[in-house]
C-alpha cells in the first residue's frame, strides 16, 4: 500500500549560486559527509547533489513532515553498488517513517542542465497505530532506517 508521494524539483542555476563560496555552510546544512564525498569527484557534482536535494524535499513530502531542525540532514540519499539510489532515515523522521508504517520507499533522480528533479514513494501497511503522527519529541535519539529500496532504470 501506498503511504506517500513526494516529488521536488530544483533549478540547478539557483542552486549552484546557493552553493556558492559559503559551499561549507549550506552543504553542511543539507548533507551528510557521505553524500558530500559520494559526489566531490563527479562531473555532474552540482546536478548530483541537486537531485539528492530534490530527494530529500520529495520524502519530507512523502512523510508529511516539514522542514524541521535538521530535517534534511536526518534525510540521506546514497547510492548502491549498481548506482540506484537509497533512502535512509535517521532520527524524528526515522521514528516519523516508523509510526506511519513505512517499508519500503521507491526513489528515482534525475537532471539535466538547468533542472534537476526528484520522486519518492513510501510503501508499507497502515494500520490505526501506523497512522498517528509522532508527538512533538518523539524520536529523538532513535536509530538509522533504511528503508528497503525498490528502483529500476540506469543509474
Amino acid at each position: 500500500m501506498i503511504i506517500g508521494i513526494g516529488l521536488d524539483i530544483v533549478e540547478t542555476t539557483r542552486f549552484a549560486r546557493a552553493l556558492g563560496s559559503a559551499e561549507e555552510g549550506f552543504a553542511g546544512r543539507v548533507f551528510t559527509a557521505r553524500e558530500l564525498m559520494a559526489c566531490a569527484s563527479r562531473a555532474d557534482r552540482v546536478q548530483a547533489l541537486a537531485a539528492r536535494f530534490a530527494a530529500k524535499e520529495a520524502c519530507l513530502k512523502a512523510l508529511g513532515a516539514g522542514i524541521l531542525e535538521n530535517a534534511l540532514q536526518e534525510v540521506e540519499i546514497l547510492s548502491t553498488q549498481s548506482g540506484a539510489p537509497q533512502l535512509r532515515l535517521a532520527g524524528a523522521l526515522a521514528e516519523r517513517a516508523r509510526g506511519r508504517g513505512a517499508r519500503r520507499a521507491h526513489v528515482s533522480l534525475t537532471h539535466q542542465p538547468g533542472l534537476a528533479a526528484a520522486v519518492v514513494i513510501l510503501e508499507g501497511t497502515r494500520t490505526r497505530a501506523a497512522s498517528r503522527l509522532p508527538r512533538r519529541g518523539e524520536g529523538r535519539g532513535a536509530a538509522t532506517v533504511t528503508l528497503e529500496t525498490e528502483s529500476s532504470g540506469t543509474w
